[in-house]
C-alpha cells in the first residue's frame, strides 16, 4: 500500500497558507509589490511596463499576478489600468483565467510581442518610454523599439527591489525550505549501498512531490573518500552505484509555487569520513558559522568574505560561490575567496529582510576532494537565521 511521506514542518501560519487550493499572497502584499512596481517606473519615466517570461523563468511576472510562468509570457503594467498577461500557448490560458484575480489572461496569438503591442498601443503607448523586466530575446525588442520612443531596461532596478522580503513572503521561502529538507530526512533514511545516482534523485523528489513541492534542483556528487574523482556536485545525475566509503553530497532546492529552500549537505556513507574528509568539514562548518554570525544589517561583502576567509586559514579553498543572494533569482552578492579566483567585491550592505545561501563546498588545492554544506539564510539584527531545520554536520548513513 502507498505510504506518504510525512509532511513539512510549518508553524499554524504557514500550515494555513499551505492548505489553501492555490494559495495567493494577501491584498496589502501585492499592493505593497505594485506600488514598489510603479515607483520604479516613476523614477525611470515609463509609463508602461512590459514583463517578459518563459521555459519557467522570468521572477516578475508571478510576483505580480500570482501565475507561475510556463510557457512564453508577457505581462503589461500600466498605472490604473489592470495588468494583461499574454500567454502563447492556448490551452495553458484557461488555468491562468482560472487561477489568477488580479490581472486578465489571454492567448498570445501567433506573435506574443505583436499581441502584447496591440493592448499597449490601446493603452496609449505608442510612442512611449516602455519599461521591460525579463530576459527579452532579441527579435521581440526590436518588434518593442518599432513603436517605442524609447525602451528601457528595468532588470537591475527589479533586482533591487527583490533584495529585501517581507515578513509574508518569508513565511513562503519557510514552506519551501521545509518540502526541501523533507529530502535530507529522506536521503538519511534510504542512501544506502547498492543505490544509482538516479535513486537519489527519485528519494529526493518522492519526499516533497506529495505535499505538492516543485523540483528545483538536485545536484549529487558521489565519489570514494578513499580515492576522490569529484569534488564538487554535479548538475546532472548519473548510474554510478553508492558504494561503502563513498561520500554523497547534495544540493537540493524544492519550492512551493515560485518559493524555494536550498540546502546543502554531505553523508559519509557505511563509514567514518577519513582525516581530509573531516578536516575539509570542519572548515565548511567554521566558515558557515563565522558567515552566518557576521550576516547582520550593515554588513558589507567585504565582511562576510572575511569571515569567510577561515577556509584558507585552515589550508583549503573552494570552487562553488561561497555565498549567493537568494529569492526570485539567483541574486546578488555572489561570492567568493581569492583563493578561487580574481573578482571583484561587489558594493552592497547587507540589509534586514535580506535572503542568502550560504554554501562552503570547501575542496583540497589539488582538486581532488570536496565537502558542501549550507542553508538559505535570511538577514536578522542577530546575525543570519536559517530557514531550514535540517540536521547539520557531516551526516552518517
Amino acid at each position: 500500500m502507498y505510504q506518504r511521506p510525512p509532511p513539512p514542518d510549518l508553524t499554524p501560519a504557514q500550515q494555513a497558507i499551505f492548505e489553501q487550493p492555490w494559495p495567493r499572497f494577501s491584498d496589502a502584499e501585492m499592493t505593497r509589490r505594485r506600488t514598489a512596481i510603479e515607483t520604479i517606473m516613476a523614477q525611470h519615466d515609463v509609463t508602461h511596463l512590459l514583463c517578459y517570461g518563459a521555459g519557467g523563468r522570468g521572477a516578475a511576472v508571478p510576483w505580480l499576478t500570482d501565475w507561475s510562468v510556463t510557457t512564453e509570457v508577457i505581462c503589461i503594467t500600466t498605472p490604473g489600468d489592470r495588468d494583461a498577461l499574454f500567454i502563447q500557448y492556448f490551452n495553458h490560458v484557461p488555468f491562468a483565467q482560472r487561477q489568477m484575480d488580479r490581472a486578465d489572461a489571454h492567448w498570445g496569438g501567433a506573435s506574443t510581442i505583436r499581441t502584447a503591442m496591440e493592448e499597449l498601443r490601446r493603452r496609449g503607448g505608442s510612442d512611449a518610454r516602455i519599461g521591460v523586466i525579463g530576459a527579452l530575446p532579441f527579435g521581440p525588442y526590436e518588434a518593442l523599439k518599432e513603436m517605442a520612443s524609447g525602451v528601457v531596461n528595468l532588470n537591475s532596478a527589479f533586482t533591487r527591489e527583490r533584495l529585501v522580503k517581507s515578513d509574508e513572503e518569508l513565511d513562503w521561502f519557510r514552506i519551501g525550505a521545509a518540502l526541501s529538507d523533507l529530502s535530507i530526512a529522506a536521503l538519511l533514511a534510504e542512501l544506502r549501498p547498492g543505490l544509482t545516482e538516479h535513486d537519489l534523485s527519485d528519494i529526493v523528489e518522492h519526499a516533497y512531490v506529495p505535499w505538492g513541492g516543485r523540483s528545483g534542483i538536485h545536484f549529487f556528487g558521489v565519489t570514494p573518500m578513499g580515492n576522490p574523482e569529484l569534488y564538487v556536485p554535479a548538475q546532472f545525475n548519473s548510474n554510478r552505484v553508492v558504494k561503502s566509503g563513498d561520500i554523497a553530497f547534495t544540493e537540493i532546492t524544492a519550492s512551493f509555487f515560485d518559493y524555494g529552500g536550498q540546502v546543502l549537505r554531505s553523508f559519509a556513507v557505511d563509514c567514518e569520513p577519513p582525516p581530509l574528509y573531516r578536516a575539509l568539514h570542519d572548515a565548511a562548518d567554521a566558515a558557515y558559522d563565522a558567515i552566518v554570525a557576521a550576516a547582520k544589517p550593515g554588513a558589507t561583502c567585504a565582511d562576510l568574505i572575511a569571515a569567510g576567509r577561515i577556509i584558507e586559514q585552515l589550508g583549503f579553498t573552494h570552487c562553488d560561490d561561497l555565498i549567493h543572494g537568494y529569492g526570485g533569482g539567483y541574486l546578488p552578492p555572489v561570492l567568493g575567496l581569492p583563493s578561487r579566483r580574481d573578482e571583484p567585491t561587489p558594493d552592497i550592505t547587507l540589509e534586514a529582510g535580506m535572503m542568502m545561501v550560504v554554501q562552503p563546498n570547501v575542496i583540497d588545492h589539488d582538486k581532488t576532494a570536496g565537502v558542501q554544506t549550507g542553508d538559505c539564510i535570511v538577514v536578522t539584527e542577530n546575525g543570519g537565521q536559517s530557514l531550514h531545520k535540517s540536521p547539520r554536520g557531516f551526516l552518517s548513513v
